[in-house]
């Protein structure tokens, strides 16, 4: 009997695991390691955070669910690798601790064959000074964050009724910050409900984020085939907000946050401050801190992470101009080129470069995107590694033959611009391949008859939709495994 042991129980972790047990049978072994006790369905943490949900609708119980198919879980916190043993322990082990009430802080080490790390992003708050919902600012990062959030719309909301105006900043809280297309997705939804509540014309919008040009979304923007004409996202997001009344500042690295305001720099070396009554902006993202020891006990970290704490996967991390990075740069197997039996999926694998132009201000600050890979690429990655690791576990094959390049995968995004079910919408867009292919594409960087874009009140119910199919499918129903990635 073999054991596959999987770090994490996001989207990608999750996956992974549900497939691998589908997969592998009660002949081997499936563990789950992760600190919380549930699966969180973060698309919908943006509903939570305008107070359209609440948690529960958004969360998934672990412990039954894997109970139920035969998973074993472990509620902890992965601390470190050791991929050839130690001294006691001849065989690779995961060390944990316990974050489970009755155990927390109890040490063990968890014995695994195969190793999937999919322990996502480490929130990194604490770039910028004043910046998280324990400081100046609010989060939609987790569905707690999101319901505090909400709390503070509503008591936002009860001033404006009073006829206070107030002044609403929604973004990114960092030069080097990811996941613009939630903060973007949250704002679009907010000035909604404000407008449903009655109450946007006492509020002054206003997006702050380190993109070049509005939809960059950390994917260099793209070109949407919409209507018989191709409008390139910068055009498609600038409407989008000119319509909604938000103004924008671009190119910025927030440096400090205090209690109603905030300060910033900007790509051409300018600064600037700008006060608020509520914010909502995006933290940088770096790896968990998950440390590794040969057998000797010597720590063997930067040989298996990069500096930002993502693992190294099957890509090429060769240093070079913007000019020269290629598609086939990217990883497709996601394993590790130290040892065969490790693999990182999701967030968690490192990626070779960023797909926007890196740029950085007069004085060397970076003010750019990093690469996002979550939502439908986490989930197919996780899939993909799931399948070579059950042939490998099998011996039908000495190497991962599954692959899931995002730069050979296309992705769809369907993001939320309003929750209603007769007035609302949403932007439906697809892109295809995720990483620009100029070899291959050498115009636009991608297929221009699958990267489309297109915003709607059927854009709203497909986002329903999606948000019912896969709670339906984190709670492995009858079926789950035909619902597509």
């Amino acid at each position: 009997m073999s054991r596959l042991v999987v770090l994490g129980a996001g989207i990608s972790g999750h996956t992974a695991a549900a497939f691998a047990k589908r997969w592998l049978g009660a002949d081997h072994e499936v563990v789950v390691v992760s600190p919380l006790p549930h699966y969180n369905w973060i698309p919908s943490n943006i509903w939570v955070g305008v107070g359209l949900m609440k948690p529960k609708k958004v969360i998934v119980p672990l412990a039954p669910v894997y109970r139920r198919n035969g998973i074993i879980f472990k509620q902890a916190r992965a601390l470190s690798i050791h991929p050839e043993g130690a001294e006691g322990e001849k065989n690779p082990f995961v060390k944990i601790e316990w974050t489970e009430e009755g155990k927390i802080g109890t040490i063990e080490n968890v014995s695994y064959d195969y190793l999937i790390n999919a322990t996502g992003p480490r929130l990194k708050f604490e770039a910028t000074p004043g910046l998280g919902p324990d400081k100046f600012t609010s989060s939609v990062c987790a569905e707690d964050h999101a319901f505090e959030t909400s709390k503070k719309v509503d008591e936002m909301t009860e001033r404006m009724r009073r006829g206070e105006r107030q002044r609403i900043i929604v973004g990114t809280g960092h030069g080097t910050c990811t996941c613009q297309g939630a903060a973007f997705e949250y704002i679009v939804n907010l000035e909604f409900e404000l407008r449903k509540r009655g109450v946007r014309d006492k509020a002054e919008i206003l997006w702050l984020s380190n993109e070049y040009e509005l939809g960059d979304f950390g994917m260099n923007g793209l070109h949407l085939k919409r209507g018989g004409y191709i409008t390139p996202s910068k055009i498609f997001t600038e409407s989008l907000f000119a319509e909604r009344g938000i103004d924008w500042i671009k190119r910025a690295h927030v440096t400090e946050i205090h209690e109603d305001g905030l300060h910033y720099k900007t790509l051409d070396g300018g600064e600037g401050e700008e006060g608020f009554d509520f914010a909502m902006l995006i933290p940088p993202f770096s790896g968990v801190g998950l440390k590794a020891f040969d057998k000797a006990g010597k720590d063997i970290t930067d040989k298996l992470f990069m500096k930002n704490g993502f693992l190294k996967v099957d890509a090429n991390y060769e240093a070079k101009p913007f000019e020269e990075w290629k598609a086939s740069d990217w990883p497709r197997t996601y394993q590790s080129p130290v040892y065969k039996n490790l693999f990182a999926v999701g967030i968690a694998f490192a990626p070779p470069h960023a797909i926007s132009k890196p740029r950085k201000a007069v004085d060397g600050t970076p003010i750019s995107p990093t690469p996002p890979r979550t939502g439908m690429p986490s989930a197919t990655i996780g899939k993909a590694v799931a399948r070579s690791v059950v042939e490998m576990i099998k011996g039908e094959s000495d190497v991962p033959k599954h692959h899931a390049s995002m730069a050979e995968m296309g992705a769809a995004c369907v993001a939320s611009a309003g929750a209603n079910p007769f007035t609302g919408t949403a932007a439906s867009m697809t892109v295809f391949p995720i990483i620009p292919d100029f070899e291959k594409y050498p115009e636009y960087g991608r297929d221009l008859r699958y990267t489309t874009g297109e915003i709607g009140l059927a854009g709203h119910w497909i986002k329903i939709l999606l948000h019912h199919m896969f709670l339906y499918k984190a709670k492995m129903r009858p079926g789950w495994f035909l619902i597509p990635e």
